[in-house]
């Protein structure tokens, strides 16, 4: 197994990055979305903080169980299209840097074997709790960088 210790830096420090990003935009731009598939900033940042429960309770599942098999989250095909666009943003980008100083705390007491453990997961050949946070740390980056598009773009409103 790879060093895991970078990972979870980049878990702890990610609500660094993406809190200010979200606060720099301007009000009038939050919600406006590109395209009709396409998230607006307040999309992308409470996204963020909502998957944060399903990550949780993976974990838990994973170390609980012998043969785990995970169910793929598809927020495009399984929530409402204004489910995001309905959350308080203040509330979610909170909860997301509270929820992530939790989930931080957890993963550095995780054992070598816990980071080890796997499960079939229903999008990926290889599936286990190092790649799930591995997977994380890479989805909130991903968002960050949406939510600097967004951000940048010109001629928004």
């Amino acid at each position: 197994m790879s060093d895991r210790s970078p990972i979870v830096d980049a878990l702890r420090r990610a609500p660094e990055i993406v809190v200010p990003l979200v606060r720099e935009a301007p009000a009038e731009i939050l919600k406006h979305r590109p395209s009709a598939n396409r998230w607006s900033i307040h999309e992308h940042a409470c996204h963020l903080a909502h998957v944060h429960g399903l990550f949780f309770d993976r974990l838990d599942f994973i170390l609980a169980n012998p043969s785990p098999v995970i169910q793929p989250y598809l927020p495009g095909e399984q929530d409402p299209d204004d489910f995001l666009l309905k959350m308080d943003l203040n509330d979610s980008l909170n909860r997301y840097a509270s929820d992530r100083k939790l989930l931080v705390a957890r993963l550095e007491n995780l054992s070598d074997d816990d980071w080890s453990k796997t499960a079939e997961h229903g999008e990926y050949s290889i599936y286990s709790v190092f790649i799930m946070f591995r997977h994380l740390a890479l989805h909130d980056f991903l968002h960050a960088y949406r939510i600097e598009e967004l951000l940048l773009q010109k001629n928004v409103v």
